[in-house]
This record gives C-alpha cells, structure tokens and sequence, in this order.
C-alpha cells in the first residue's frame, strides 16, 4: 500500500499512528504507542521530523515525550516543571507546538494551571514563561471543566515576535515582543456564564487557529460561540447565528489555502457534550462564516457522542476528526466521510501530515 497521509490520533491509553493512502479510502492503524499515557496532543515537527507528545499519566505524571524514529522508541523531558515560588502546581501538559521554521530547537507547550512552557534544546528542557505565569489578570482565571488549560498555541509566520495563547477560562492572550509581555484580545468575544458577557478576560475558548496565508485571520470556536477575527483579535466578530444548530462546540478546522473557509463541529449545547438530535455533521463555511452548510455524507446516524477540542485536523486536501466513542474520520475526494478506525479509545487529539514511506 502506499502510503500519503499520516495521522497521529492521541487517546486517553496512548498514540495511535493511522497511515491512509492518497485518496483517504484505506487507511492501516499502528498502536498503541505510549501504551497507559493520555496523550493529549501529539505532532510532528516539520523541521525535522521528530513527534512530540504532550502526554500524561496517572503515576509519572504529566511531561512531553519525544521520538526521532516515527514512534519506535521515547525520550521523556527531563525537566518540566513550575518554580516552588509561584505556588502552582504542574497538572496536566495540553498542546505542543513547534516553533517557525528559522527557529531550530525550540518549542512551545501549553498546560493546566494556565501555564506557557519555551524549550530552545528541542524538549530536552523547558522554562515557563513568566509573562503569563505572572500575568497582572490571572486572579480573574478559573478553571473550566478541563481545568486552566493551555490548548491553543499560534505563531505568526510572517512576525516572529507574535504569539497567541489561549487559556479555558481566561481568553486569548496575544505576544507582540516574543513572549515578555501579553495582552488580552477577547473584544466582543462573549462570557455569556458572567453577569457582564463581555469582560477582559475570562472567556473560555476551546480551539484558536491563525490561517497560514492571512496571519491577521483568526478563527475560535468558544464556549460562548464560532467567532472570527480579521485583525489579530483587536476585535471579534461571531458567526454561529446563520445555518449552524448550535454555536457550542469544541474543535474548528481551517482550509490552509481558502482564508474564507472553515469546518466546526456543533454540540448540543454546554450541557449537554454530544450532537444535536444525534446528527454528527461537520458544518462548512465558505463565505468567512456568513453561511454553513452540513457535511454529513457517511457518518452514521444517531451518534451520541461528540467530539474533543484537539480532536480534529486539516490540510490542503482534506478534514480529519475523532470522537470520544473511539472513531475516526476523514473526507474522501469524492466529499464522503471515511470511517477509518472504530473502537479505539476516547480520541483526545489528532494532526495529519504529508508522509512518505
């Protein structure tokens, strides 16, 4: 078989590698690596190839685990944790993002307490970076249902002093200088939990994406709604009140090349974590989120389940995405759905790349 896609799909009892030929119709399931650990996210350094893992478990705890050989063997980070000072504890590591390309080495991690990790010697080592760890605003955090998690970390690839972190349930924080200082970018952006719906921070935001080609394009899928920023998140506009059943969800997914197009998940509501009348469907956009359309071509019916904030993925050809019920999905080219794998454990995370083998 040969082979063009690799997913990575992270689960609550390790990674699973899923290699699906060009076309998304026969995919081959290798796993579980890192058999016990929940691996909240995993991904694969473009720059050089090696995965990393943000995983966790219930004895060694929670550390990023690193594989030069396509997940044969790991190296676990030596030192990953907060100073005494803070008073924080390291609960749970959530997103791991490789740095821009002219920046060999270095790494970004996301964790729960709301906590921002930079490793330059390729996850050998981290420091967590003070400006959010030290953030005039972090009295006005609180934990969502996922606890003060990091899960969305976003470089500019155009500037490389810009840098977007999301935290559940403080917002997004936007970097103009590197990483030394952060600002709050939540305008418009409801708390609709809060007495005043629309505050600094406090917001919980469940998955950001920057789009490759129109860096100043942000898309959110919040608690509170789908929103879409045109400028950097100075301002916010909210999309989720034409065509989609619901405006809660978890992932969103982003065409690399189409700035105007985005795919999310609705969920019935905050309450209630699975599709609206059992309908799995992904929702599509074609217009910058004026209008969505619903994808549901080869998903089964009903489907009580839903589907995580890591849990999804995209790239120039397709849309990926796994359910807490153990599937996984992919978009055929002729705009089907795919079930690629069933039964695994509950998905945490998936990303796609290219591959040869």
């Amino acid at each position: 078989m040969a082979f063009g896609v690799l997913a990575l799909v992270g689960t609550r009892k390790g990674l699973f590698l899923l290699w699906g030929e060009d076309d998304r119709h026969a995919w081959r399931v290798e796993g579980p690596l890192l058999d016990g650990w929940g691996v909240y996210h995993a991904t694969i350094d473009a720059r050089d190839g090696v995965l990393y893992a943000a995983a966790n478990h219930i004895v060694y705890g929670p550390t990023v685990q690193r594989s030069a050989d396509v997940g044969k063997t790991w190296e676990r980070s030596k030192k990953l944790g907060l100073p005494a000072c803070s008073g924080l504890t390291l609960n749970a590591v959530w997103h791991v993002e490789p740095g821009l390309p002219q920046q060999p080495g270095t790494l970004y991690l996301g964790a729960d307490p709301g906590v921002l990790f930079r490793s330059d010697d390729a996850g050998e080592t981290w420091e967590p970076n003070v400006g959010i760890l030290e953030h005039p605003t972090r009295g006005r955090w609180f934990p969502g249902a996922g606890g003060l998690c990091c899960d969305s970390i976003q470089l500019d690839p155009r500037d490389p002093q810009r840098i977007y972190a999301c935290i559940a349930s403080a917002g997004t924080l936007r970097s103009d200088d590197g990483g030394q200082t952060w600002l709050p970018v939540n305008k418009n952006v409801a708390a609709c939990y809060f007495p005043d719906p629309y505050p600094e921070v406090g917001q919980c935001v469940h998955k950001l994406l920057l789009h490759p080609a129109r860096p100043e394009r942000l898309w959110q899928q919040n608690h509170c709604g789908v929103y879409r920023s045109d400028n950097g998140g100075d301002s916010w506009e909210q999309l989720d009140g034409n065509g989609l059943p619901s405006g809660f969800g978890f992932p969103i997914m982003i065409d690399p090349n189409e700035p105007d197009t985005a795919f999310v998940v609705p969920e019935r509501s905050h309450e209630y974590h699975y599709f609206p009348d059992g309908r799995l469907a992904v929702y599509r956009t074609l217009d910058g989120g004026q209008t969505w359309e619903e994808m549901s071509d080869g998903l089964p019916r009903p489907a009580w389940t839903g589907v995580l904030r890591e849990a999804s993925a995209s790239d120039a050809d397709s849309v990926y995405f796994g359910t807490q019920s153990g599937s996984f999905f992919a978009l055929t080219d002729s705009g089907r759905w795919v079930e690629a794998a069933r039964h695994l454990p509950p998905i945490l995370s998936v990303e796609v790349t290219q591959w040869s083998a």
